[in-house]
């Protein structure tokens, strides 16, 4: 190969959805189409002859997964209309064999999928022994989520076999440059493309990036500010999606209207109408913190306000979350400070220090510990468990994406109802 090759994965269910996205992706300088394992599970060969129709003259890659019945599951999609078939890469090698036969027989190519290999060096040096024409360095989406690494999985096998490398798992169009220099010969985009709402213009930045290779250095951040730096650009609604419809509190308001607030909950538990433990909490505090108050369920009296909230500006505490009252709202307004409460009412309490810092609480219907994380916005609060908080964050960074794609289709005229075929997919 006298360039490295791009090919889009359409990891989606919708096969009329998967061809007009292919269409704007060829149109941006893709040169293999995907039909991947979703939409192959949801329409079968019926998807791959539909690519072969509307493509006739392209490189349709069948993404099988092939585990066993090597022979059968090549033969259909070289039928189909295939030109490449993906096998899982730790089947049995008589799936392998037979598999290699069969392309072999029907005039096509098998990539293997390292997706899972514990060992992917010494299993690829054994695919390519048993004359698999492609290697796919491959990180699942869910692995991705967690934070493993394409980009070193490809690292580690590059110069040691001798047959083309693919790439595949969360690039985008700087990261493909990175794999086309380590010694990718394919790289192959997903969500970075499908899920764009110009998907033309995304397919050109990556296959600049592939065209004129240079190495990005980004700067090494901590975990914690790559999770705040994630939850930064996705929406409260985005996050709960990604927690399967969990996490949010219930019965707060944004004191300030459109704000946001991203950061882990150092927690308050306290009683109606005593606010030392509340306002002691600021100096505990660190910046991008958010506190979080449980104030015994009253909204009668107020354990915030406006010099409490003076004070965290000053501090750089990212914002406030009361299971209860706040008063002093047109100064906090003034502020733009994220202020969450269940109610407004002038009463102020007194400061008489019951209650505690840092411990388990329950609030607005969530349990909070110290260090979750917390996002809040116009639309509401949701709680991420600490230990999945980058989990969580990678995920709703994939809805937002998503979104994007489907609202540019309603802007073309179609309507939800239709992109998602509800109907097709009611639950039965």
């Amino acid at each position: 190969m006298k360039r490295a090759v791009l090919q889009v994965a359409l990891d989606i269910l919708e096969l009329e959805r998967a061809l007009q996205i292919a269409k704007e992706s060829l149109d941006g300088g893709s040169d293999w189409i995907e039909v991947g394992t979703p939409l192959i599970k949801s329409e079968g060969m019926n998807a791959v002859r539909s690519f072969r129709e509307h493509f006739p003259n392209g490189v349709i890659v069948a993404d099988m997964k092939v585990a066993d019945t090597g022979t059968l599951e090549v033969e259909m999609a070289a039928k189909a209309g295939a030109n490449i078939v993906c096998v899982l890469a730790d089947s049995d090698n008589s799936v392998i064999i037979e598999a290699v036969r069969a392309a072999r027989l029907y005039g096509i190519k098998i990539m293997a999928d390292l997706i899972n290999v514990k060992d992917p060096l010494e299993r690829a040096q054994e695919l390519e022994a048993m004359q698999v024409d492609f290697i796919c360095a491959h990180v699942g989406i869910d692995q991705q989520m967690i934070g493993k690494d394409s980009i070193e999985l490809l690292r580690s096998l590059a110069g040691k076999i001798n047959i083309p490398l693919a790439i595949a798992g969360g690039l985008n169009a700087d990261s493909a440059g990175d794999a086309v220099l380590i010694g990718a010969d394919i790289v192959i985009v997903g969500g970075n493309i499908i899920r764009s709402a110009d998907v033309t213009r995304s397919t050109k930045e990556v296959r600049k990036s592939i065209d004129q290779p240079s190495m990005n250095s980004p700067e090494k951040k901590t975990r914690d500010d790559e999770i705040r730096s994630l939850l930064l650009q996705v929406s409260s609604p985005n996050v709960t999606d990604a927690m399967h419809r969990k996490g949010a509190m219930t019965g707060l308001i944004s004191i300030c209207g459109n704000v946001k607030m991203v950061g882990k909950a150092l927690t308050v538990q306290t009683f109606a109408g005593d606010w030392a433990k509340p306002v002691e909490a600021i100096d505990c505090a660190h910046e991008n913190d958010v506190i979080v108050i449980y104030n015994d369920g009253g909204t009668h009296v107020a354990p915030w306000g406006e010099l409490a909230t003076l004070s965290s500006v000053k501090k750089g505490i990212a914002g406030v979350i009361i299971d209860g009252a706040v008063r002093d709202v047109d100064d906090i307004r003034a502020m733009k400070f994220p202020v969450f409460a269940k109610a407004v009412v002038p009463n102020a309490g007194e400061p008489k220090g019951f209650g505690e810092i840092g411990v388990e609480i329950i609030c607005c219907g969530q349990q909070v510990t110290p260090g979750d994380w917390v996002i809040g916005d116009e639309s509401g609060v949701v709680v991420v468990p600490h230990a999945r908080a980058y989990e969580i964050a990678r995920r709703a960074l994939e809805v937002r994406k998503n979104e994007e794609r489907i609202r540019e289709e309603i802007r073309r005229g179609n309507t939800l109802s239709g992109i998602a075929e509800l109907k097709k997919w009611e639950k039965k």
